[in-house]
């Protein structure tokens, strides 16, 4: 028993230590040759936020209040959710040499750059941070959900990204039809628009978009300063533990036939 125990500490440790090293070269490679470096990261939302602010507050003027902070809040999740899941996506088939040459476990890959999409993320509400205090409107303590939330977001994204990455494998299309689906799922969301506008039947079909949960309860509890439902807790949790079941079954399925097509 404690042979068993301790090989599984050592392989854990072995796993972790392969998981921040590719995070860290994904970090490398990302800014490399980069004067500004991360604070890309910080700039990126910050700018879109002004641009789509330029072209939609005088549109959403009347129905939404603080559309800088609704804006950036729905931008910033929304973002984090399509770089995971597409850094998942193409995570085996860039890994290809790596697979070829040595028996290490392939899950690792999608894990990593979800990861790295977190970290990004991270960093990234350091601007949504300054639209806060530009805009003279704090956040209250019901701020201490975003962790949950993040958990929630990262299941969602991890199981949607390895579903993707078994795919893309076999099905080169797929590269190019997540890139128009997210663009898509995007207008789909209320991320630039105010729910309201939305008739009845739309709303009843929004239910069944993960994304609107997730973004309504970031700005729940970041701008609207309303604690979480048990509901709305269950609800996130439900597309988040769906997306990571049904992405774990499918690469599991299929990662032994990786090798024959990467």
């Amino acid at each position: 028993m404690t042979t068993i125990t301790s090989t599984r500490k050592t392989e854990l440790q072995r796993n972790w230590f392969i998981v921040s090293s590719l995070v860290s070269k994904e970090f490398k490679l990302k800014y490399r040759r980069s004067i500004l470096g991360v604070l890309w990261s910080i700039l990126n939302p910050l700018l879109m936020m002004v641009v789509l602010s330029a072209v939609f507050s005088f549109v959403f003027k009347f129905e939404i209040e603080n559309f800088a902070l609704y804006l950036i809040l729905g931008w910033t999740l929304f973002n984090f959710m399509s770089d995971a899941t597409q850094g998942a996506m193409n995570s085996i088939l860039n890994s290809a040499p790596l697979i070829k040459k040595i028996r290490i476990e392939k899950m690792l890959f999608p894990i990593s750059r979800v990861l790295f999409s977190l970290v990004n993320f991270a960093i990234a509400l350091i601007a949504v941070l300054v639209v806060f205090i530009f805009s003279q409107h704090l956040p209250t303590l019901n701020i201490l959900f975003l962790p949950l939330l993040l958990v929630y977001v990262f299941l969602f994204s991890l199981g949607i990204g390895l579903l993707l990455a078994s795919l893309a494998v076999f099905f080169r299309d797929v590269l190019h039809i997540w890139g128009v689906f997210l663009m898509a799922w995007m207008y789909a969301t209320p991320i630039i628009y105010p729910v309201q506008i939305l008739k009845d039947w739309m709303m009843q079909v929004m239910q069944f978009n993960p994304l609107y949960h997730f973004v309504t309860y970031f700005r729940e509890i970041a701008l609207w300063g309303t604690t979480p439902s048990l509901i709305n807790n269950l609800i996130c949790l439900g597309f988040a533990l769906t997306a990571l079941a049904l992405g774990f079954f499918v690469f599991r399925k299929t990662q032994k036939r990786f090798i024959l097509h990467v």
